[in-house]
């Protein structure tokens, strides 16, 4: 795990927006005063190994859970491979992982490749950041508007005319823009050009999804790879996930939100988000472009999908009891990692479908 710990005043304000947020997604005021507890949970007696795969958003926070489910279910390996969304649903659709973390729900055509009904849990979310690598330049706002023309490839230059009205005053240099994206199905691409088509769908013509016909872009693998590609090339615009952003120290922009405000990526943000947000019946949610004057407008959540049934025994606990981890002491290690733990509403409602995995 992390050796170093954010400071008590983010975790204070992390948590008092956490509270907020939980009383609008359902729960009563008192609700938002419960604390995750794993200590009863039976974890002595789990076994065996938990494959999964998939998004490298939040790589990071699983890493971190993964390092802590450790010491309390010594009988469980967990291993994870970052390998985009996409992948991780093929994964598991085929039966050679465990479970599968994603940023983006399964299309309904892909449905009839799983071997059997499956579950989302809802596990944590964060910011998207849109970082930058610009000379003399550390401080940038970006409308929806102007975002998406840039990563439409209408605007191609960073003085345009565009960017220069979002940044009144400020000195742009003419310096090509490079534009970093995904090469890899991606939730973190599914989020942010959904993001782009919602917020400013009059800029953006291409179609959002895991995977986007970026007319002209570099391309790297994982969320890591794009913030390299920001962090080495001059003039480079890319998303990447708040955490790895941090650990890359790229600058990042502040982004236009519904309320016409231009909100920097933060933990306090994407919970104002997430006060926005509806719960469906099956737990997914949506928190991109969310009203409200503090909210982060790219803010992503994310999923663990398991099968509902698993046919061994030792295997459908031991699932069971990684997820009830995730859902309990997890959520207050995901501030460590730069990630906003769930509104304790949802994370109740997922703790309680556990209890759904058959076997």
């Amino acid at each position: 795990m992390r050796s170093s710990k954010k400071s008590v005043a983010l975790l204070v304000a992390v948590l008092a927006v956490f509270g907020v947020v939980a009383s609008a997604c359902g729960g009563s005021t008192s609700d938002s005063d419960a604390k995750p507890d794993a200590s009863s949970y039976d974890y002595v007696s789990l076994s065996g190994t938990l494959n999964g795969s998939g998004a490298t958003f939040p790589k990071a926070f699983y890493e971190e859970t993964i390092a802590g489910f450790a010491g309390v279910a010594k009988g469980v390996t967990v291993n994870y491979n970052g390998v985009g969304s996409g992948q991780g649903k093929k994964d598991l659709a085929a039966g050679t992982s465990d479970w599968a973390g994603t940023d983006s729900l399964v299309a309904d055509a892909d449905k009839a490749t799983f071997k059997g009904p499956f579950l989302y849990f809802p596990t944590v979310a964060a910011p998207i950041t849109v970082s930058f690598n610009l000379s003399g330049i550390k401080s940038l706002n970006l409308s929806p508007s102007t975002l998406a023309k840039i990563f439409a490839g209408s605007v191609t230059t960073w003085n345009d005319s565009a960017i220069a009205a979002d940044n009144a005053g400020a000195t742009l240099p003419s310096t090509k823009i490079t534009v970093a994206v995904r090469s890899d199905g991606s939730g973190t691409t599914s989020n942010f050009s959904k993001f782009l088509a919602a917020a400013a769908p009059e800029s953006f013509p291409l179609t959002a999804g895991d995977t986007v016909a970026w007319p002209s872009a570099q391309s790297a693998k994982g969320n890591a790879g794009v913030a390299q590609i920001v962090k080495t090339t001059q003039g480079a615009i890319g998303y990447v996930d708040l955490s790895d952003a941090i650990a890359s120290g790229l600058s990042f922009a502040s982004i236009g939100n519904k309320d016409g405000k231009f909100v920097q990526p933060t933990l306090e943000g994407a919970s104002a988000a997430l006060a926005g947000a509806t719960i469906n019946a099956d737990l997914t949610y949506s928190a991109l472009n969310a009203a409200g004057a503090d909210s982060y407008p790219i803010t992503a959540g994310t999923y663990i999908i398991v099968y509902s049934t698993i046919s061994n025994p030792t295997q459908a606990s031991a699932i069971r009891g990684w997820l009830n981890y995730v859902l309990t002491e997890g959520q207050t290690l995901a501030p460590e990692v730069d990630f906003a733990p769930l509104p304790t509403s949802l994370r109740d409602k997922a703790i309680a479908q556990i209890a759904l995995i058959q076997g």
